[in-house]
């Protein structure tokens, strides 16, 4: 069953001492296999000093144990976030295949989105 086809998930991470809040977005066409535990990329802090925001795009199998491999960008829109999304796809995981049950030949991409936005008073 597919529990986890297409997510799209919005994640903010703590604001700095600039007063603007790390938000990143990104979908996850995650095949047949069902998300373990998902990591969220660190922004890169010169990214964030120089306000460069962009997105990218991972591809990568998946082996029998729920580990990704074959980690490779598909698309970028700048360098300077690949490291972080490649090392966040390695330390995910998903839900391990049960004996003898096949492992589908699907490459699964995930899709990273940095965006800077500012800090909302409350």
């Amino acid at each position: 069953m597919r529990a986890f086809n297409l997510a799209l998930l919005l994640i903010a991470v703590t604001a700095s001492a600039d007063d603007t809040q790390h938000v990143m977005r990104y979908t996850d066409d995650s095949g047949d296999r069902t998300p373990l535990h998902t990591v969220v990329p660190v922004y890169p802090e010169k990214a964030r000093r120089d306000r460069i925001e962009g997105e990218v795009q991972v591809c990568y199998e998946v082996d029998r144990g729920g580990r990704p491999y074959r980690i490779a960008v598909r698309h970028s829109t700048h360098r300077i976030f690949e490291k972080p999304a490649k090392l966040a796809v390695r330390a995910s995981s998903y839900v391990p295949l049960e004996p003898g049950e096949k492992r589908s030949g699907i490459k699964t991409c995930r899709t990273f989105r940095f965006e800077l936005r500012p800090e909302t008073p409350l």
